[in-house]
């Protein structure tokens, strides 16, 4: 089975930490030049240093906020200019704060809209001329289960990952016969610094303990377990090698069992 990235370049977006500095590290580790891109300069800076670069990979960064989708495209430009060809596009960003909704603002479904469909949207017409180029292409979204069963108290989220997972599987129609796949990963309950507001939130909402909420969120999931960023990101690496090619326009979700539905 081919898992070599050597001579593959990967953009791996909000790489700083959590399950997108996971990915970055799995995708290094092999054989890709990383390209890290997140706001932090000193987190990127600190991140470059931790990726593998015993094949002779060329690591380095972009300072960007997803918050600003022309913010993203200015510093992509500039970059693109420098670069011959990106093999591996990863799209993940920060989710939308949870609650109701019915509770929701409109603004907020426009911000979420903004920071996920719309910038995923604008990388991927930025590097796709490259990809074809090179006769090779990943482009890996990392979602939600959200995509296949609504998670109760993230309204605003359900809305928006459903969307992203939709515009995926429609651009996965169009590339495929270029070499370009598009699919997507849904991780389950992860530990990064996400889950740990989403436990704290629901803990607080219900007046109840850290400890408990955790214990009753570990019961429903049936290994019994949250994953670890690792092993999310290893789902992802095994979509971005040449080992996945006819792997195209599907969810995978990384979950431990947890969602219901096939």
């Amino acid at each position: 089975m081919n898992l070599d990235l050597t001579d593959k370049r990967a953009l791996v977006c909000g790489s700083t930490q959590g399950i997108g500095k996971a990915i970055a590290i799995e995708l290094a580790q092999l054989g890709a030049h990383v390209t890290l891109l997140a706001r932090n300069e000193e987190k990127l800076q600190q991140t470059v240093q931790e990726l593998d670069s015993s094949k002779g990979q060329q690591h380095d960064y972009l300072i960007a906020d997803f918050a600003s989708p022309s913010d993203v495209m200015l510093k992509l430009e500039v970059y693109l200019k420098q670069q011959e060809v990106i093999h591996i596009l990863v799209n993940n960003t920060g989710g939308p704060a949870g609650g109701p909704i019915t509770d929701a603002r409109p603004e907020e479904f426009l911000n979420a809209f903004n920071m996920h469909l719309i910038n995923n949207h604008t990388l991927a017409q930025a590097v796709i001329p490259l990809m074809k180029s090179a006769g090779y292409g990943r482009i890996i979204n990392i979602i939600s289960t959200s995509v296949k069963q609504p998670l109760h108290g993230l309204g605003v989220s359900n809305t928006i990952r459903g969307a992203v997972a939709s515009w995926a599987k429609t651009m996965a129609n169009e590339l495929g016969v270029f070499g370009i796949t598009v699919n997507n990963v849904l991780p389950g309950a992860t530990r990064t610094g996400r889950l740990e507001s989403i436990i704290e939130n629901k803990a607080k909402k219900n007046g109840v303990s850290i400890d408990s909420t955790e214990e009753e969120m570990v019961a429903e999931i049936p290994a019994r377990r949250f994953a670890d960023p690792e092993e999310v990101a290893a789902a992802a690496a095994f979509l971005a090698t040449p080992a996945a090619a006819y792997i195209n326009g599907i969810n995978v979700p990384v979950d431990g069992g947890r969602t219901g539905c096939l």
